[in-house]
């Protein structure tokens, strides 16, 4: 069940809203917890007992760690080989097979896995937790169903952003809820719900009509992977700003996931601000634990490296992935060691050359084959001389450019800035009160007549 159909605005949300709400506070939680069991298993049934096998496993492991003084070191080791074991199986083991098969020229046969929605998101929340437990940063949930509660959670169960135990641990046990809270989150999802169906969707077509086109141009190639990187952005971002909103109805508050990254001045800006619950995750997990920049230029260069590549595998089992992870790895390497004063010197140029090197990695991450990938390369630069532009190339930039402009003008805080300098505004505040309710219930007309309408309606990071 994804945020962006019928079935969850219309069926299940209610249906949720009403029951949490209903109930008395103490058993909110469970209410909680059997509405995330129920989501997860609409769309993936098969594979709801390795989530509920992961917080049993995770949740009784945390309160031995916690108790035990001798052995909590080699209670630590079986939790994180149990934890990733099974992601590397669901995750990684047909790729590992189909490498070995090419190494060694052998034929075994692949396994018939299908990948559990969301394993990588729930597996890093539960090692973290484990590991928190394990460091005394915090202490043990007080029962299993606290504990599956948090893992579980529907608004980030699938996709994010991953949600540390610490950053919920106090509203778990008590929150508060109250009208303006319950109408805030409500004004992020349908923004994040906005940013999704009418921007992301709109553009993932652009990207496959642009992809078939059977006459291409300099200017198509240019156009698709702009498109395609907004695509991305306004998929991904848009959900976290689902999942956010709908914390807030439910009374948390989690961090957020994205803040303007491609207006970003250097890729280590850009990491900062893209993604940022998996990037700290890897900085606080494997970056710093490995040492991070303590022991020596070397070291760091080394740890920068080993980040990198798992954050490529992270985002899938494929060598593309692994390539855009060392991408990102050798860009922030040349900008910490090399080029960081030039850019710092030259403000315009590092924007615009951060957001031509952002546009190159989406090249690396869209496609998993290396041929398909070195031809589009290739196409950027017009190596196959095409024509700089054509007929098709022009129809399909009148067609869609005002959501091009949109997708723009979006990229940055520009209208959120707009939008806080009038509501501080006393007139501008009581013109918003007014206008703001009838602007978001035309907004979410418009989001389910487009539901309807459009069969297009993927989720790029569903399944990580």
């Amino acid at each position: 069940m994804v945020f962006s159909s019928i079935t969850f605005l219309y069926y299940f949300l209610p249906i949720c809203f009403l029951l949490y709400f209903l109930i008395p506070n103490k058993y909110r939680n469970k209410v909680l917890l059997l509405c995330s069991l129920f989501f997860y298993f609409y769309g993936e049934s098969k594979y709801i007992l390795v989530l509920i096998f992961s917080c049993i496993f995770n949740h009784y492991m945390a309160v031995l760690i916690n108790k035990s003084k001798e052995k909590r070191k080699l209670l630590l080791i079986i939790t994180m080989l149990i934890d990733f074991g099974m992601l590397f199986y669901f995750k990684y083991f047909n790729f590992a097979l189909n490498n070995i098969n090419n190494l060694f020229k052998t034929n075994i046969a692949f396994l018939e896995i299908v990948l559990p929605i969301g394993i990588s998101f729930f597996t890093f929340q539960a090692a973290s937790y484990v590991i928190d437990v394990y460091k005394k940063e915090v202490k043990p949930a007080k029962n299993v169903f606290d504990f599956a509660t948090y893992l579980t959670l529907f608004p980030q169960l699938i996709a994010g952003p991953i949600v540390r135990y610490e950053t919920v641990e106090k509203e778990l046990k008590t929150r508060k809820h109250s009208y303006e809270q319950i109408a805030n989150g409500l004004r992020r999802f349908l923004i994040g719900l906005g940013k999704k169906v009418l921007i992301a969707n709109l553009l993932g077509a652009l990207c496959n009509e642009l992809n078939a086109l059977p006459n291409t141009s300099l200017l198509s190639y240019w156009l698709e992977i702009i498109a395609y990187t907004f695509q991305i952005y306004y998929d991904f971002s848009g959900y976290s700003d689902m999942a956010i909103g709908l914390g807030q109805i439910f009374g948390f508050h989690f961090l957020e996931n994205f803040n303007y990254p491609l207006i970003s001045k250097s890729i280590t800006e850009f990491w900062r601000r893209w993604h940022m619950s998996l990037s700290t995750w890897f900085r606080d997990y494997i970056y710093i634990p490995l040492g991070g920049n303590k022991k020596g230029k070397r070291k760091q260069i080394q740890n920068i490296l080993i980040v990198w590549l798992t954050t490529g595998l992270w985002h899938g089992a494929s060598w593309n992935f692994i390539l855009w992870g060392l991408y990102f790895a050798i860009l922030l390497l040349l900008e910490k060691f090399v080029w960081k004063n030039f850019l710092d010197k030259h403000p315009i140029f590092a924007h615009v050359s951060t957001f031509i090197l952002i546009l190159m990695s989406f090249v690396i991450f869209q496609f998993e084959s290396l041929t398909e990938i070195n031809t589009f390369f290739q196409n950027l630069i017009n190596l196959n001389h095409l024509p700089i532009t054509n007929i098709e190339t022009i129809f399909y930039l009148k067609n869609y450019l005002v959501i091009l402009l949109i997708a723009i003008i979006g990229m940055g805080p520009w209208m959120k800035n707009l939008y806080h300098k009038i509501n501080n505004h006393f007139i501008g505040k009581k013109v918003l009160i007014i206008l703001e309710p009838i602007a978001l219930m035309i907004l979410l007309f418009v989001i389910t007549g487009f539901i309807i309408d459009d069969s297009y309606n993927p989720f790029l990071y569903f399944r990580f």
